[in-house]
């Protein structure tokens, strides 16, 4: 297995993904999405594999060499390369550096890009990338080998989170940049301005993107289950305070509560798949129930 692979999915993950499909439910430049990709003949310049020359195929298809090889005419075929683009947008600001059990944000949101990585390129479509922070800090351009994947995943292994945020312009940028109509998988704990979220997913939208809004949080952030009295600090202004946090349980809980759901009815308007990502969960049995979800929907 590859270095960047096995940095993020060991090999009970990698079997474990080996058979599963990434579903969509839209149409993506004119070919159904979520079937795997169907070879066909002559236009694509990406080698699939070989079949026998029968009566009626155009002879310029047949591979002479291996003819030479064989004595027998086979005929090339090449992949459909308009079918499935899967982008990953990760978002490495300060705040996806924070964790418990050894687990950052960001290192949970990197596995779980990989894990869909590994099935968008098992099943021969494409994935891309997009890191940011206010703003894209680099791109990868989608592609469907495992050297892709390999390469890919090094970029998210070197890369760290620790910068501050403005989640709106950064994801109008990205939907600027994706003309095609594709997947969009976020992952991000969506700390920003909900008004300037929003803007961008239905920037999204309007280019007809089948989006996908992974909310990477920590447990501690929901449950808020400290306590003893200490100082917490903003990750991205450095700005502190001290507080005993049982004295303010009960509302930052509700506080808490009211953001996690604005964010899931905001997706819900937007007609994007949201789904609550903690870092305390098994995170192959959560892209394997998100599969089997997305393959139902897209019946």
């Amino acid at each position: 297995m590859a270095d960047a692979i096995s940095a993020f999915l060991d090999r009970d993950a990698v079997h474990s993904l080996g058979s599963l499909a990434l579903s969509s439910r839209c149409v993506v430049e004119g070919n159904l999405v979520g079937a795997h990709r169907s070879p066909r003949r002559g236009t694509s310049t990406e080698f699939a594999d070989h079949r026998a020359y029968v009566e009626g195929d155009d002879p310029k298809h047949i591979d002479w060499k291996a003819y030479g090889r064989t004595e027998r005419h086979y005929v090339k075929r090449y992949e459909d390369e308009t079918n499935l683009r899967v982008y990953l947008v990760v978002d490495r600001s300060a705040s996806m550096g924070y964790g418990t059990a050894g687990l950052t944000k960001y290192r949970y949101a990197c596995a779980l890009a990989a894990a869909i990585a590994y099935v968008v390129v098992k099943a021969r479509d494409s994935v891309g990338l997009f890191v940011h922070s206010d703003k894209v800090d680099f791109a990868v351009e989608p592609g469907n080998t495992f050297l892709h994947l390999n390469n890919l995943l090094l970029r998210l292994r070197d890369t760290q989170p620790g910068s501050t945020t403005r989640l709106g312009d950064a994801l109008n940028q990205i939907a600027a940049a994706t003309r095609k109509r594709a997947l969009i998988a976020i992952f991000s704990d969506l700390l920003g301005v909900p008004e300037e979220i929003g803007l961008a997913f239905a920037h999204f939208r309007r280019r007809h993107h089948d989006v996908m809004m992974f909310h990477v949080l920590d447990p501690t952030e929901i449950e808020l289950p400290f306590r003893n009295a200490a100082k917490f600090e903003d990750m991205e202004t450095g700005e502190d305070i001290v507080v005993d946090p049982r004295s303010v349980a009960d509302s930052y809980r509700k506080a808490f509560g009211e953001f996690m759901t604005q964010c899931r009815e905001l997706c819900a308007d937007m007609g994007i798949d949201y789904r609550l990502a903690r870092t305390d969960g098994d995170l192959n049995a959560f892209v394997r129930s998100w599969l089997e979800d997305r393959r139902r929907l897209s019946r």
